[in-house]
């Protein structure tokens, strides 16, 4: 009877303890809707490309620091960091500079006409991406990045 006496108190300091907490019920909701949460991703993703115009206007390559898991020379996998150059959105044809905006790999068609701005130098290319900037968030371009989302998406075969 002893036994049941520890464990009986023992239960009780633990009662005790959280009794001593608030304790309520919470459901945690995503507050942006998946609207939000695409223009957040594509201004992340322009913010990035701004950084690449900068170091290509200055004659250099942007490159971020990643970490990996690799095998040291014992077997062992360790953590390691490597830098990795960003590709660009924007690139030299015909005397100009294309800049074309993308959402992951697929290019977002701007309008029928086109999927690229035209601009005469790597110097004004920075001005473009502040002004897609702006238009991703204003809500411009959301039938654009919705159109090359559903035309990533796999289709359903028929059975």
């Amino acid at each position: 009877m002893a036994s049941y006496e520890m464990f009986s108190t023992k239960e009780n300091d633990h009662m005790s303890l959280l009794a001593k907490l608030t304790i309520k019920t919470v459901s945690r909701a995503n507050t942006l809707s998946p609207i939000e949460m695409r223009r957040n991703k594509l201004c992340a993703a322009i913010d990035e490309q701004i950084r690449v115009a900068d170091a290509a206007a200055q004659g250099q390559e942007h490159t971020v620091t990643l970490s990996r898991w690799a095998k040291n020379e014992a077997g062992e996998r360790v953590r390691v960091q490597r830098q990795k150059v960003v590709k660009s959105w924007f690139f030299t044809r015909d005397d100009g500079v294309y800049v074309q905006l993308k959402y992951g790999s697929r290019v977002i068609a701007l309008s029928k006409d086109g999927n690229a701005i035209a601009v005469k130098a790597i110097a004004d290319v920075k001005n473009v991406l502040t002004t897609l900037r702006e238009a991703v968030q204003n809500g411009e371009l959301d039938g654009q990045i919705d159109t090359t989302i559903k035309a990533r998406r796999p289709q359903a075969k028929a059975r």
